[in-house]
């Protein structure tokens, strides 16, 4: 089915595009982010306080994550702007 009554989407089209920009906008922030915490975790590898340096790569990690979710979270509201 496709949602709603008759055969509608529960939600209007516009706000799906519009979610669509604002998610891309928050997918590239995330890899920027990503990218700073990377290179501050690399200064801390092979220094005595490479614990600080697991830690962020552990953040580097959840980010990459965080922007793979936003990724399918993209393409699905693509799919459903497709079968409008």
């Amino acid at each position: 089915g496709t949602g709603g009554p008759g055969g509608r989407l529960p939600w209007p089209l516009m706000s799906a595009s519009s979610h669509q920009a604002e998610l891309s906008s928050v997918r590239s922030q995330l890899e920027e982010l990503r990218a700073r915490v990377e290179k501050i975790a690399m200064t801390y590898q092979g220094t005595p306080d490479t614990a600080v340096g697991a830690e962020l790569f552990e953040a580097d990690r959840a980010l990459t994550t965080a922007g793979r979710t936003i990724d399918r979270a993209l393409t699905a509201l693509s799919d459903l702007a497709a079968y409008q």
